[in-house]
Formats: structure tokens, sequence, C-alpha cells
């Protein structure tokens, strides 16, 4: 069971103007993640509770998992869309606020901007 660190906000799920054209991923998550900053914080909650039980390692897709269905459990009507191209720089957004969760990510090189 989770712990309920867990339990912050989840604010409607914005998504950037789709009129941006030719956006490279990384701009893509930055509009994204401009808009949606809660994530952020939701998955950073998660990696610490993970971290805090002892898990040696913490897998980015599980997190995406857990967060896309603890969405669904707290709201109605809205749209979900986080999209999996966007997992690698949230892991990198993680590690730049905590370096020390090094060990328990495994990073790749990104094959594209």
């Amino acid at each position: 069971m989770l712990s309920t660190q867990l339990e912050l906000p989840m604010a409607p799920l914005r998504q950037p103007d789709p009129a941006g054209g030719n956006l490279s991923i990384q701009e893509r998550f930055e509009a994204f993640h401009d808009l949606n900053p809660w994530i952020l914080a939701k998955l950073e909650a998660m990696t610490a509770d993970c971290v805090e039980r002892g898990l040696p390692r913490v897998g980015i897709g599980m997190l995406f998992e857990v967060l896309r269905y603890e969405y669904g459990r707290a709201t109605r009507g809205d749209t979900w869309r986080l999209n999996n191209n966007f997992r690698s720089r949230y892991v990198r957004l993680l590690l730049e606020q905590h370096p020390e969760w090094s060990p328990v990510f495994e990073l790749r090189g990104l094959r594209s901007a």
C-alpha cells in the first residue's frame, strides 16, 4: 500500500496548444510540464516513497502507470493523456532535484531532442 504522502492534489490535466507544428519532444515536454507542474510533484512523492521503503530500483514506467491509475480514480470527465515520450524527461528532472536518487533510476541516452 502506498503511503499517505502521495495524497497530493491532482489538477485538471492541461495540454499545450497543438498549433506549435514541428516541435521537438523536448519542446513539447517543456510546454506540457509548464502547464502541469503537479505531475513532477506527484512523481517526486512516489519516488520518495519507494526510496524510503528501501526499493533498490524504481522504474519510471511503473510510476507513470500508478499516476495514471490514481488520476483516473481522482478525476471525472477529464481526458487523460500522459505521453510516454516524456518519461525520460521526467526522470532527468527528478535527478536534477535529487541527485541522491541516481542509483535507483537507470538512465539511457536520449534518442531525440
